[in-house]
């Protein structure tokens, strides 16, 4: 995780996230006419923005998300769940980047059947850990309920960056990588994690979105609560969420830094 924040010290990568957080924002500005839940999401194709940036820019792509989302929101209204935002983007930027680089030294542009599997499911992966983060932030903020919100940007962010980020990467990433502009061209290479750690690292991950995502749903709609709290009939069930996946979360952040 070093290069996470190491990267601030580096001129072009600071470049670098500001344009790719001017990039995003830009595209999700215009589409706040378009609203899933208002003042909250809405539809978002600028959602391949973070996902190709992530493997392009690395860790540039990462910040450059979660301040491109904080931009965006402003045009939208700024509120306490911004900081969830914030968070969830970043991770959308992050993982991509992580797992790949973790476990392949291919550019990040499938080709066989095989490497289609892990590039989708790498996006999911990353769209889940937003979905998980956003959902259970802003549903302890009792502003809406977790089994609504984390599965709509769960859906919105998968599809569109599913469909759309491999055409943009065909376009874009041999040109990049020609100019000397991909991370692992601008930064020194850090040394990898051994290959148990790693995969620690993704089990966590893994374990922890698909967790996250099967346990808030059960906390959100009262199919579950948590043994030492109150039952709560209240429509967002804020405490039983926010408390019951606090766990969760900390072991996604965690699997995230041992990748």
């Amino acid at each position: 995780m070093r290069d996470v924040f190491g990267m601030w010290s580096n001129t072009r990568m600071v470049v670098l996230t500001a344009m790719s957080a001017s990039l995003y924002a830009a595209i999700l500005i215009p589409f706040k006419v378009l609203p899933l839940i208002p003042g909250v999401t809405e539809f978002r194709p600028a959602n391949a923005v973070p996902v190709v940036c992530s493997f392009l820019f690395g860790p540039a792509g990462a910040w450059g998300a979660a301040i491109g989302n904080v931009i965006g929101d402003f045009f939208g209204g700024m509120g306490p769940g911004d900081v969830f935002g914030f968070l969830g983007n970043f991770l959308y930027g992050l993982i991509p980047y992580k797992v790949w680089r973790a476990f392949s030294s291919a550019d990040p542009l499938p080709g066989s059947p095989l490497q289609w599997m892990s590039f989708v499911g790498v996006i999911c992966l990353a769209a889940a850990a937003c979905a998980v983060t956003v959902g259970w932030g802003l549903n302890f903020l009792g502003f809406v309920p977790f089994s609504l919100l984390a599965n709509i940007i769960l859906l919105n962010n998968s599809v569109v960056a599913v469909v759309l980020s491999p055409l943009l990467l065909l376009a874009i990433y041999p040109r990049v990588k020609q100019a000397g502009l991909r991370h692992e061209d601008i930064l020194v290479a850090e040394k990898p994690r051994s290959r148990p750690v790693r995969w620690l690292g993704l089990c966590l991950v893994v374990g922890a979105t698909i967790g996250g995502l099967v346990v808030g749903n059960l906390l959100s709609t009262g199919m579950l609560d948590v043994p030492f709290l109150s039952p709560d009939a209240s429509p967002t069930r804020a405490y039983h969420v926010g408390i019951g996946l606090l766990p969760i979360i900390l072991i996604l952040f965690i699997g995230v830094a041992l990748l």
